[in-house]
């Protein structure tokens, strides 16, 4: 479309009418600018003699409302039940501190968190899934007065440490091996929601130093499966695995060991003593040191509640003096190493609690302090590539940490 204006010559616009025009016009309604309502994101770990008030207070909570909810709900109960110290509430709260919403992890080891959300002004609490991720850490540490106390200082949980112990049972006797100046290095997973550890995952590779002598270990999962398709092997392919650990006890002390003769404290005269008593509190978790099948669980005389198991036809081992037995333990159960099969007690001819433990070769009394302990099978060969292809990267991550007291984060 094309448009052409003219004007003749001389043109005088003077002459043109003007007209003046006022004419009030409405404005269209106006409605103030709201702004959303700013909501705060907070996190407290739960201190040691804390109760859920105080945690409450620490989060800038300010209503009674909702704490009457987490009182009065069957599923927010959780919450009262489960406040230990070392875990983390985050809660989300509006400007004058009412509670928008709260995340508490649960026990238990399904990865469920207590949620409790606002809805206008009612509450709901259920228990729903956390959203996880896996890192990997490495740390190091040198003990100075235990491993407890050396993990401790590094940050190193302690189940953590509990499998540290685990793995090396075998080799290093926990209760009289360890010096000051020995040391250890852990590659391990830890299960994190929203940057905070949950709960701590599988120990990958470990390196321990005692008494000058170097242990190393990295977990191996055949994905073929089978028999002997899991489990910590040394650089070479070797089970670092005893067929029996050293220890049916985590963490104790020796109050009595092996010998030919020991005055018996309750009976008051000399007589050999073959086994090895371990001091420790009544309820203490007892473990079979060796696969196995239960061949006695009950009442034996000066033993107590015993249970005795049969390993590889020739082997028996006897725990004695328990104060009860693992729930479903029966005869003929099969165990496997480091099941809890019973608790600590003071039951037969004990002087106090302790567990007595009994060690058997073809049923001759070993000392298990000081004989030789066979060792779990190797890998085989066709496992050997895999199992270098798995765990170099890890192996050569203790290399990089040896000798530094460091937490570094995948």
């Amino acid at each position: 479309m094309v448009a052409a204006f003219g004007t003749a010559r001389d043109t005088r616009f003077d002459d043109i009418p003007r007209v003046e025009t006022v004419e009030q016009l409405a404005l269209p309604a106006l409605a103030p600018a709201s702004e959303p309502e700013p909501q705060f994101l907070r996190e407290e770990r739960v201190r040691r003699g804390d109760t859920v008030m105080d945690l409450l207070q620490r989060l800038g909570i300010d209503d009674p409302a909702a704490f009457a909810f987490l009182k009065g709900n069957a599923t927010s109960q959780t919450l009262f039940r489960q406040l230990s110290p070392g875990k983390n509430l985050t809660a989300r709260t509006g400007a004058h501190g009412e509670l928008q919403a709260l995340v508490f992890p649960l026990n238990g080891g399904k990865d469920l968190a207590l949620v409790v959300e606002r809805e206008g002004e009612r509450f709901s609490a259920s228990e729903q899934p956390l959203r996880l991720e896996t890192q990997v850490v490495m740390k190091t540490a040198e003990i100075r007065y235990s491993l407890f106390g050396a993990s401790d200082a590094a940050g190193i949980p302690d189940t953590v440490a509990t499998q540290l112990a685990d793995i090396f049972g075998g080799d290093i006797d926990f209760h009289r091996d360890l010096r000051k100046g020995d040391r250890f290095a852990v590659i391990y997973e830890s299960v994190n929601h929203m940057g905070r550890a949950v709960r701590s995952g599988r120990i990958l590779a470990a390196e321990f130093v005692s008494n000058g002598k170097t242990y190393r270990a990295a977990w191996f999962a055949d994905p073929a499966g089978g028999d002997n398709s899991s489990g910590y092997y040394t650089a070479d392919g070797k089970n670092i695995r005893k067929a029996f650990l050293r220890s049916p006890l985590e963490f104790s002390r020796i109050t009595s060991g092996f010998s030919l003769a020991r005055f018996h404290p309750v009976l008051q005269k000399w007589r050999a003593h073959r086994g090895v008593d371990y001091g420790a509190p009544v309820g203490t978790r007892v473990k079979a040191t060796g696969n196995g099948i239960v061949e006695f669980v009950g009442v034996q005389g000066g033993y107590g509640k015993v249970v005795v198991l049969r390993h590889q036809g020739r082997y028996t081992t006897l725990y004695g003096h328990l104060s009860g037995f693992a729930a479903g333990l029966r005869k003929g159960s099969r165990i496997g190493q480091g099941d809890v099969i019973g608790f600590v007690g003071a039951t037969g001819l004990a002087s106090g609690p302790h567990l007595h433990y009994e060690f058997r070769v073809n049923d001759l009394h070993q000392n298990p302090l000081a004989m030789a302990l066979p060792s779990a099978p190797p890998l085989l060969p066709n496992q050997l590539e895999q199992f270098r292809a798995n765990t170099g990267a890890q192996l050569a991550r203790l290399d990089q940490i040896r000798g530094f007291n460091l937490a570094q984060a995948d």
